[in-house]
């Protein structure tokens, strides 16, 4: 069995430890991968962050390309909002086997990278019909501009009454992470 590496990316409003990460941080650790959240809300010295400065995303995608990651054999990089940027802008250096979106915060102004493209070998979006915060035709541009497969799912922005339709979405692309024993290890590459 792989060595398979969840690393969560929250969104602006949320924390490390928001509702969502917590029920995918579940199924990934039944599956047998290890998880990691990042802390995006303050400093190592535990000083808060503004998440309304100008630059946040970019910040936070240096944050996460200097985290130090456990080692492993598969990377999947998982994205809420604001979290979902960072991961996909991240992935051109992180080269994940897998980015895994939810209402990704794509072409907001703003954010420095306005045509984000996701390195990695399989991605899968999730966006609700009723986000007021980022519309949902971002993400079917992104998805059908990358190939990527798209969910669209009853619910806001928060996704919080979707989550029992994402569980189950993020437990079946985890096991075809850990089936795709042919590709070589990301820790290789």
């Amino acid at each position: 069995m792989k060595n398979v590496l969840a690393v969560f990316s929250h969104g602006k409003e949320s924390g490390p430890l928001g509702s969502k990460i917590r029920a995918l941080m579940r199924v990934a650790e039944r599956q047998g991968a290890q998880t990691l959240s990042v802390n995006y809300r303050e400093h190592p010295d535990g000083t808060a962050i503004d998440h309304d400065a100008s630059g946040e995303a970019d910040r936070r995608v240096a944050q996460l390309l200097a985290t130090s990651l456990p080692a492993h054999d598969r990377l999947v990089l998982v994205g809420s909002s604001m979290g979902g940027y960072v991961a996909t802008v991240a992935s051109e250096h992180l080269k994940p086997d897998a980015l895994f979106l939810l209402a990704p915060a794509f072409y907001l102004l703003g954010y420095a990278c306005q045509d984000p493209v996701p390195y990695a070998t399989s991605t899968l979006v999730v966006h609700s019909w009723g986000d007021d915060v980022v519309p949902p035709d971002n993400s079917i541009g992104f998805a059908r501009q990358h190939r990527c497969a798209l969910h669209l799912l009853d619910g806001d922005h928060r996704l919080d009454a979707a989550l029992p339709a994402i569980e189950p979405l993020f437990g079946l692309f985890l096991e075809d992470i850990l089936a795709a024993d042919s590709a070589p290890p990301a820790s290789a590459r």
